[in-house]
């Protein structure tokens, strides 16, 4: 078995500095869905860890995010691929949560879900400096797209070692499939 741990804003759908808050605004990024159908199909489970905090900062309730996920899976089912796990974190980024990347705390709670993967051979793809560590911290591998806030992230520098680019998450999934591993850099 094979995993794969994507952040979801940036990555699966298109992001705003003003918070992902109505289903409508939930815009998937062309080619994403189809990426996870690919992955789905190569063997791998694909599992999304992402940072809500708009929750706690009360843009949208809970039944509003689970409409999003909804959403989500469907346009991915679509395509032949399946979400096996979403872990969101609710919390506020002066909570002090154990969850909230670049805490590992989620990433830890899905590789729990499957103690016989080594997470030095799961990849983890986000846009964010804070997923990239999370990964590290984790033992995974930090994979970073250009979509979202990717591009912002490259140009302030400090990089984890051994990150990977990739322009959105079709080309990440397309070197997954390929690759077997990741090289580090």
């Amino acid at each position: 078995m094979k995993l794969v741990i994507l952040d979801r804003d940036g990555v699966i759908n298109y992001d705003s500095d003003d918070y992902i808050k109505t289903v409508d605004e939930w815009q998937i990024i062309p080619g994403s869905a189809q990426a996870i159908g690919r992955l789905t199909k190569a063997g791998f489970d694909v599992c999304v860890a992402t940072n809500q905090s708009g929750l706690s900062r009360r843009y949208f309730d809970i039944e509003t995010l689970h409409a999003m996920h909804e959403k989500m899976n469907t346009l991915v089912e679509a395509e032949g691929g399946h979400i096996r796990k979403i872990e969101f974190c609710p919390h506020g980024p002066d909570d002090g949560c154990d969850c909230r990347k670049p805490k590992e705390g989620m990433l830890l709670h899905i590789l729990c879900c499957y103690p016989d993967i080594d997470p030095a051979n799961v990849c983890v793809v986000g846009d964010s400096l804070r997923d990239l560590e999370s990964a590290v911290k984790a033992g995974c591998k930090p994979l970073l797209v250009r979509t979202g806030k990717g591009e912002r992230t490259i140009a302030k520098g400090g990089l984890p070692e051994g990150t990977q680019i990739f322009d959105d998450l079709a080309d990440a999934a397309t070197y997954i499939c390929n690759s077997g591993s990741i090289k580090t850099r």
